[in-house]
């Protein structure tokens, strides 16, 4: 049943993402009348993060069939309210979904489900009548539906931005408020840090990106848990990719956050039309 709503969705985003997003990257009509036309009219329901399906193996450890497997994530958003609330926002609700699945084990065994329901007001940002990014403040929650030894659960208050400083160059950063609820994952910011920054940068036709994002772990040390991107768009005109992930650090899923992981995987991706959430 669980797996069935999964990959549900994950196929909606493959028909939506096409149509998801108010505009694309590098149109000349991104600017103050265009943008707040499409955040009005355009479809409600859309893509938020990206939506992948990557299998791969650990960096600097000899491979098993334990420490090997698929990630995949689900990410969508909806827009509550037709029209702009006060200071030009929009309400929206979001919801993302991160599956690590040991399909090299017997019974292939799903070893986390990490579920994260936020909902929260979101601001287009012009500068000079030009659409250049947005901000987002959210309440959110993310826990693994687990009782017990294995229960993970904390909420955070987020404040997000991403500024694009040309078509082709966006800047991310996300801090937030944590108010942990989980018992047995106090220590979590240890692991699952403070806030975040980023970057990304696609090639001028589109066709290729790179993103890099950084989450830093609480304490004074520069201790990240790091994410390196690459995409690659299939055909030109579709909005699927090949997609290579690599990620180091702790936290990547919340049943094994105080494990370290270097992962490197490749699969693919559906992105949002305009620019990825993180």
């Amino acid at each position: 049943m669980r797996f069935t709503l999964i990959m549900t969705l994950f196929l909606v985003g493959f028909r939506t993402g096409a149509n998801a997003q108010i505009v694309s990257i590098g149109d000349d009509s991104i600017n103050t009348d265009s943008v707040r036309r499409a955040f009005d009219d355009g479809p409600y329901f859309g893509l938020y993060k990206d939506n992948y399906f990557i299998v791969g193996v650990p960096v600097g450890e000899k491979i098993t069939r334990q420490n090997s497997n698929i990630k995949f994530q689900i990410s969508i958003a909806q827009r509550l309210t037709r029209s702009s609330l006060p200071f030009g926002t929009y309400l929206y609700l979001f919801y993302s979904q991160k599956c690590f699945w040991n399909i090299f084990e017997d019974s292939m065994p799903m070893t986390d489900l990490n579920f994260n329901p936020g909902i929260g007001l979101t601001k287009p940002l012009f500068v000079k009548g030009r659409f250049v990014g947005k901000v987002s403040l959210i309440a959110e929650h993310e826990s693994n539906g687990r009782d017990g030894a294995a229960s993970r659960s904390w909420n955070r208050i987020s404040l997000a931005g991403s500024i694009m400083i040309d078509p082709h160059i966006l800047v991310h950063s996300k801090v937030w408020l944590p108010i942990i609820d989980g018992s047995e994952n106090k220590d979590i910011l240890n692991y699952c840090g403070i806030y975040q920054i980023g970057t990304s940068v696609t090639s001028t036709n589109g066709r290729m990106g790179l993103a890099v994002n950084l989450v830093k772990r609480k304490g004074w040390k520069l201790n990240y848990n790091t994410t390196v991107e690459f995409n690659y768009r299939i055909f030109p005109r579709d909005n699927q990719y090949l997609f290579v992930q690599y990620y180091n650090g702790y936290g990547e899923g919340l049943l094994a956050y105080k494990e370290f992981h270097s992962m490197l995987r490749v699969g693919l991706v559906i992105k949002p039309k305009l620019f990825s959430d993180y």
